[in-house]
C-alpha cells in the first residue's frame, strides 16, 4: 500500500526515481526508492518524513490504509491532459477520501458501499434510451420534473462522497469507487473548484451518469457523448422543457435561453443543445447558432450565475464539513485534528468553535470578524440582511 502511494505521489510531482533521490535529505538512492515502491523495503522514519517533504504530501497520505485502490476511475478532461495531471487529480481524490473515511470512522458511520447496485444500466443503444435512463433515475429518486436545487446535496444524500478541489486546469471532474480489501467503501465524485456554477452542475451530472450507464451498444454513440446526453436530460428534463417553450420553433430568443439557463442552472450552450435534442430546434439551426452568435458561449458564459446567487449559493459540498464540526463539537477529535482535516488554520477553527467574545470585557470585541477564510459559513448578520 505504501509503495503504491509513494509511486502515485512521485508521478504527481512529475519526478523520476533519480530526480526524487536528488531532492532527499537525508540522501537515499534511486534504487532504494524503487524498492520502497515495489514493497520490498520500508523507509526509516527520517526518510519517510523526507519523502513527504520532497513530494509535498502528508504522512497520512503515504501511510493511511483507508483506501486500497480506486475502481472504475473516469475523468472528465480536455484532450491536453497529461499523465502528470491525471496522477495529481488521483492523489487529490485519495487525500480527500482518506480524510472523509477517517471522520466517518471516528463518528462510527459505516461505509456506504455501492449505492447504485440497483440503478445500473448495463448498455444503452439509442439516445432515447439515454433520456429514458435519466427520467427513470429521477422517478426512482422521486424528483419529479422540477430543477434540482443542488446536485451536491442530492448526491451526498444518495451516499456519494462529493469533493470540490483544486484540480489541474484540464480536468473538470472525475468519479470512481473507493476500495478497501476488495470491497467498495465509497462512491466518489470530484469537481474542480476552478469551474463556474453552470459547468460544475453539468460535471456532477456527467459523473453521475458514469455510475448509471456502463456502456453503449452503438458504435455511433461514444461513451462520453452518452454521459453528456444523460447529464443534459437529467438536469433539463425533456417534458418540462417542452412545456416551457412549446413544440417545434423556428427560433428561440436570447431572452428565453437566458431565462432557461437560470431556471435549470446549466450553461447557455447546454440549453441550446438540449433544445435541439428534444426537437424544439432543427439540428441545422443548432449548428448555425454555434457557428455564429453562440460561438463565444463555449468559452465565455453569457448571463453567468453568481457564486452567491441562486444555484451558486447551494452548489457546494457540505457533508464532510458537517461531520468534522460534529466530531469537534462532541470532542471526539481535537481542534488541531479538525483544522488538519478541514485544511484550515487552527486560528480559524478556534474562532468557529467559540465565536465572538461575550461579556463586559469582551464587548469591544463583538464586532471583530474571523480571520479571512473563503470557505467559512456566512455570518448571522449576512443571513439577516438576506
Amino acid at each position: 500500500m505504501f509503495g503504491q502511494r509513494l509511486r502515485l505521489a512521485r508521478k504527481r510531482a512529475g519526478l523520476s526515481l533519480r530526480a526524487l533521490a536528488e531532492r532527499m535529505d537525508p540522501k537515499v538512492t534511486a534504487q532504494a526508492i524503487s524498492k520502497y515502491e515495489a514493497g520490498k523495503m520500508m523507509p526509516s522514519s527520517a526518510v519517510l518524513v523526507a519523502l513527504g517533504k520532497a513530494l509535498d504530501v502528508s504522512l497520512d497520505f503515504l501511510m493511511s490504509a483507508q483506501v486500497d485502490a480506486l475502481d472504475g476511475l473516469v475523468f472528465r478532461k480536455d484532450s491536453g491532459t497529461s499523465g502528470r495531471d491525471r496522477a495529481r487529480a488521483e492523489a487529490v481524490l485519495i487525500d480527500n477520501l482518506e480524510r472523509y473515511l477517517t471522520i466517518e470512522e471516528v463518528l462510527g458511520i459505516p461505509p456506504a458501499g455501492d449505492r447504485f447496485e440497483h440503478c445500473h444500466c448495463d448498455c444503452v443503444a439509442t439516445v432515447d434510451e439515454i433520456d429514458d435512463a435519466a427520467d427513470q433515475l429521477r422517478e426512482a429518486w422521486d424528483l419529479g420534473m422540477d430543477p434540482v436545487p443542488s446536485l451536491c446535496a442530492l448526491l451526498e444524500e444518495k451516499g456519494i462522497k462529493v469533493v470540490e478541489a483544486d484540480l489541474p486546469e484540464h480536468i473538470s471532474g472525475l468519479a470512481c469507487r473507493a476500495m478497501r480489501k476488495g470491497r467498495v467503501v465509497a462512491d466518489a465524485v470530484v469537481v474542480s473548484s476552478r469551474t463556474n456554477v453552470e459547468r460544475k452542475r453539468f460535471t456532477l451530472a456527467h459523473e453521475l451518469a458514469h455510475k448509471i450507464i456502463r456502456s453503449t451498444g452503438n458504435p455511433g454513440i461514444r461513451l462520453e457523448a452518452a454521459m453528456n446526453r444523460f447529464a443534459g436530460a437529467f438536469l433539463v428534463p425533456g417534458r418540462d422543457l417542452l412545456e416551457k417553450v412549446g413544440g417545434r420553433r423556428r427560433r428561440v430568443t436570447y431572452y428565453e435561453i437566458a431565462r432557461l439557463k437560470h431556471t435549470y442552472g446549466v450553461s447557455a450552450a447546454a440549453i441550446l443543445v438540449r433544445l435541439g435534442q428534444v426537437g424544439v430546434l432543427r439540428p441545422s439551426a443548432i449548428r448555425r447558432a454555434f457557428a455564429t452568435f453562440a460561438r463565444g458561449w463555449l468559452t465565455t458564459e453569457p448571463e453567468p450565475i453568481g457564486d452567491d446567487q441562486g444555484f451558486g449559493a447551494f452548489e457546494k459540498p457540505q457533508r464532510f464539513r458537517r461531520l468534522v464540526w460534529r466530531a469537534v463539537g462532541e470532542e471526539l477529535i481535537s481542534p488541531v485534528r479538525g483544522a488538519a482535516l478541514l485544511g484550515e488554520s487552527l486560528e480559524v477553527v478556534e474562532w468557529q468553535i467559540s465565536g465572538p467574545v461575550a461579556g463586559c470585557e469582551g464587548a469591544a470585541l463583538m464586532d471583530r470578524r474571523p480571520p479571512p477564510n473563503p470557505r467559512a459559513p456566512d455570518s448571522t448578520e449576512k443571513w439577516i440582511r438576506a
